[in-house]
This record gives structure tokens, sequence and C-alpha cells, in this order.
């Protein structure tokens, strides 16, 4: 599957992974389990495929749909899907060879787009304060 064609279905699995009815906020919905599964999967080729940085652009994207997504539960399970998916980008980037200073940046957005402030957040600040000692 070409690169851009990968992408792209990565984009759809995120927006079906971390689709709800906004009339469901503060339940316990269900969530599409195997969407999250084809992110995670996707994601994984897409760095096994050196393609490092459309694997940080999705991840964003990941964090902010699905940092929402658990937001709005009423327990927030799909977290450990969010984190699977995000770990497999985030434990590759260190040996990415990318700048250290865009690594550090990316860890800050990744922050900043986490509406509840703890998905993945051991994993990026160990990343983050790795990259700022190189910088």
């Amino acid at each position: 599957m070409p690169t851009a064609d990968l992408v792209a279905a990565t984009r759809q699995a995120i927006s079906d992974a971390t689709d709800f009815d906004d009339r469901e906020i503060n339940c316990n919905f269900d969530y599409d389990y195997q969407a999250y599964a084809t992110v995670e999967s996707n994601l994984k080729r897409l760095v096994d495929l050196g393609c490092f940085r459309e694997a940080m652009e999705l991840s964003l994207e990941l964090m902010e749909q699905g940092s929402y997504q658990v937001e709005s539960s009423d327990e927030g399970m799909m977290t450990d899907d969010i984190e699977d998916c995000l770990r497999v980008v985030v434990k590759t980037l260190k040996k990415s060879g990318l700048p250290a200073k865009e690594l550090a940046g990316w860890c800050n957005a990744m922050a900043k787009k986490d509406r509840v402030g703890f998905i993945c957040e051991d994993e990026l600040d160990a990343l983050r304060e790795s990259m700022q000692k190189q910088s």
C-alpha cells in the first residue's frame, strides 16, 4: 500500500475509533475496538517504513480526538487502546534520527492536544526530557 493510502486509511480508522454519539456524553458508550487495532497496526507500518513525520502527525490527530472521547465518556475505557496506538510511535522516535528539537516540540504539542492530561504522559515526558538533553 502506498504511503499516502496508508495515511488516509489510518486517518479514517482514527475517525472510526474515536466516533461516538454526542448524546451519550458522560455515559459508558460503546466504541470501535477493531478501529483502534487498525490504527495501531497502521502506525506500526508507518514507523517500520521510516515515515516518522506522518506517524507523528497522525498521533497528534489521535491524541486530540481520542482524548476528547475519553473526556466525554463516563469511565474512559478506551484510554488503554489510545495509549497502545501512541506507544508504537513514541517508542520508536528516539531512534528515528529526527532532530531533537523537533521531537521535543512534538511532545509538547501532544501534551497540548491531550484534553485529559494523562494519555501517554510518562512516555512523552521521558522522550521530551531525553530530547531536551540532546539539544
